[in-house]
């Protein structure tokens, strides 16, 4: 059974960072791509972010480009995420995926159907 599991969330003022961790079990980890979405307060999920098998090639979306960075322990399982220069807009609920199927994030890394596995999630507020 797999299960996906975020952490790290809560409440920072706009300019602050948070560093999320997502642990994963039950997979091999280091054959997983890992991404990140988040869904917004009244709008729909959306794909931020996916790294490869190895941590070598991340993908962002380009409204948290320079300013998120994901990078990966396979050793612990856990891909993290690095928030810098939060504004209001980040606020919302942040969720982990993971799929099995390839070593590579694919060009369809944003899409949820990309991902059978998902947490269930973790929620960042950030104040103005």
């Amino acid at each position: 059974q797999v299960q996906v599991l975020e952490s790290g969330g809560g409440l920072v003022q706009a300019g602050g960072s948070l560093r999320l961790s997502c642990t994963v079990s039950g997979l091999t980890f280091d054959r997983a791509p890992v991404a990140w979405f988040r869904q917004p307060p009244g709008k729909e999920r959306e794909g931020i972010s996916c790294l490869s098998c190895a941590g070598s090639v991340p993908y962002y979306r380009e409204s948290v480009q320079g300013r998120f960075t994901v990078f990966r322990d396979n050793a612990k399982n856990t891909m993290y995420l690095q928030m810098n220069t939060l504004a209001p807009d980040d606020t919302a609920i942040y969720y982990c995926a993971a799929k099995t199927s390839g070593t590579w994030c694919t060009t369809s890394w944003y899409s949820d159907a990309t991902y059978p596995y998902w947490g269930q999630g973790t929620q960042v507020t950030v104040s103005s």
